[in-house]
């Protein structure tokens, strides 16, 4: 038989193909209320298989205001009605932090949230879907996956003092940069991942959606057996010495550094020397990504006996309350307490900006989160930059960006690249000519930029009229007044990258555009748009070659582009595929098949 990569063998397929299979786990977190509603829009009253799913509340732990008190009751009442029996209530922890309860080697994981991918830690096939295909899943237990090529990461040796996990995952971040994995799965090897704790390895695996990846996953190891027991970690499953790669990558974790990713991308990597001094306003310890006791032990050691800077406003959010329970039993809360910081509630509101914590105008925040796009936090008038958990914990005692480290260092990081994630498009120019918005020029333009992340659970998902008026709306506030039926969109690289919010896609459904060509696409992105039936075409030579106010045309029985007396070709998506968007949509589609 073929060698084959993890990818290969859990879904039993060559990469590329198209394969239905039923996840062992699903799941939602404040999103459910909504998904719920589309379910019933399915035709759907009793759940598939209630022991798939897991229902988290989180992202706006505790409730910030009586609509969202009122979707926490509803689906408190929808989990016992439908005898979900794993369901946490608001306060007991982040969704990826109470799914290491339930993740096993071998299990295939989907959930409503981008960083499902964290499960991969636990040698589990984890993905981010969306709203609408969760709702499918609960309907009828089963989706849709593309098997993706996959990209081998070989460590070696071990990091050194001062150096953590998160800097590993941000040195790689740059290196491929915020597209570079798009929908690959990423598979970390060699004698260096066994100096990897499992706290290090869902800080990996939690940060390759930044990157573009469908999942990351490390293997049914010794680190693995000692934190399951060897009998869970005999189903593990793990690719073949002989597989095929897309890319392989070899780090020596002995001769990295630390590193920051500054604002506004995620991928602005820079070594953490080139930013010391940098004046800072506020502080985010805590988050899916390093709210873990390791990394509030690291941050305590650092605040221990001292006091952050006056006016400095330090965050500490646990990843669960059995871990600040442990903080508590540590003495670890009483240090953050007697240093001036203001420990929260396990929630995701403080990262995604509908919590505490909103950094004010002119604000620069230091955090272990995950993103850093221009308003991530709640208030696009500040900058976020991403490091360690001892790097902010230290930086919050002086006040400006500090190095733990005893030697300032003078490194430059090799894969640092001076960009910008926003475009500011003035209010007087409109970017749209004939039936053509050209974005032409921009990369990344994120789910942030497209529909402001604090309105996140303001509007459902399913209100497509709701969301017309906020559509693009942090990036051209021209768009959402002049959109019309059969407009077409061009775009850079990795549009539609961030968060797994499918507001975008249903607005851009509901108002009837034609296309979005792009030079590539974020992978959920990708999924939510065909799930709504939006035709997302990749095609980078017809985004090179598009010049402002030149007619575009598309024949999709052809599979053309036509612009102007050029034609570009394109293969259409796969049948089962084509089924769900000549449906337009995944809600019709089901409804069809009932």
């Amino acid at each position: 038989m073929t060698p084959r990569t993890f990818a290969e063998k859990i879904f039993d397929a060559t990469s590329g193909s198209i394969v239905f299979k039923k996840p062992n786990l699903v799941l939602t977190h404040d999103n459910t209320v909504s998904i719920h509603k589309t379910f019933q829009k399915m035709g759907g009253k009793e759940v598939f298989d209630p022991k798939q799913l897991l229902v988290v509340l989180d992202h706006n732990a505790p409730p910030t205001t009586s609509k969202l008190a009122t979707e926490y009751q509803e689906t408190r009442d929808l989990v016992k009605a439908q005898s979900i029996d794993k369901f946490y209530d608001a306060g007991m922890g982040i969704c990826h932090q109470l799914m290491s309860y339930h993740a096993e080697p071998a299990m295939l994981i989907v959930g409503s949230d981008s960083h499902t991918c964290t499960a991969g830690a636990f040698n589990a096939m984890a993905v981010g879907i969306d709203r609408t295909e969760a709702a499918g899943i609960w309907k009828r237990g089963e989706t849709w996956f593309r098997v993706p090529e996959s990209i081998k990461i070989t460590l070696s040796g071990a990091l050194p003092q001062g150096v953590y996990a998160k800097d590993l995952s941000l040195w790689i971040i740059g290196m491929l940069g915020s597209d570079g994995a798009n929908y690959h799965s990423i598979e970390y090897h060699g004698d260096g991942v066994k100096n990897l704790s499992i706290a290090d390895r869902m800080t990996l695996a939690n940060l390759a959606s930044e990157m573009g990846a469908k999942n990351a996953v490390f293997p049914p190891d010794e680190v693995l057996a000692a934190y399951y027991g060897k009998s869970k970690i005999d189903n593990g499953i793990w690719a073949d010495q002989d597989a095929q790669y897309l890319k392989e990558i070899e780090i020596n974790l002995s001769q990295l550094f630390p590193v920051v990713a500054a604002p506004h991308h995620v991928d602005n990597v820079k070594s953490l020397s080139s930013v010391v001094g940098t004046p800072v306003h506020e502080g985010l310890i805590g988050t899916c990504t390093n709210g873990r006791l390791e990394d509030l032990r690291e941050a305590a050691a650092v605040l221990k006996g001292n006091k952050v800077a006056d006016g400095f406003q330090l965050l500490v959010t646990p990843a669960s309350r059995d871990i600040y329970k442990q903080a508590i039993q540590e003495g670890l809360i009483e240090i953050f307490i007697d240093a001036g910081a203001n420990v929260l509630s396990p929630s995701c509101g403080p990262c995604l900006g509908t919590g505490q914590g909103i950094p004010a105008d002119g604000y620069t925040v230091i955090s272990t989160s995950n993103r850093n796009f221009k308003g991530r936090m709640g208030n696009p008038n500040s900058s976020i930059f991403l490091a360690s958990p001892a790097v902010v914990a230290l930086s919050a005692i002086h006040g400006k960006i500090t190095d733990p480290r005893t030697h300032a260092g003078n490194e430059v990081y090799p894969y640092h690249v001076e960009q910008s994630a926003t475009v500011d498009i003035p209010e007087n120019e409109n970017r749209k000519t004939y039936n053509v918005w050209n974005y032409s020029d921009v990369d990344n333009l994120n789910t942030d930029q497209m529909f402001a992340g604090n309105l996140t659970y303001k509007v459902l998902s399913s209100d497509a009229e709701a969301i017309m008026p906020y559509l693009f709306e942090g990036f051209d506030k021209n768009f959402a007044k002049n959109i019309q039926s059969d407009d077409i969109i061009v775009a850079g690289d990795n549009f539609g990258c961030g968060s797994s919010r499918e507001h975008p896609s249903v607005g851009l459904a509901h108002a009837g555009v034609k296309a979005v060509i792009v030079k590539s696409v974020n992978r959920i992105f990708f999924r939510s748009s065909v799930n709504q039936g939006l035709p997302i075409i990749v095609l980078p030579e017809v985004v090179d070659a598009y010049q402002q106010g030149q007619k575009l045309e598309i024949d999709f029985e052809k599979g053309e582009v036509n612009l102007e007396d050029k034609t570009f070709n394109f293969s259409p998506l796969p049948d089962k595929l084509m089924a769900i968007f000549e449906a337009k949509g995944l809600v019709n589609y089901i409804k069809q098949l009932s």
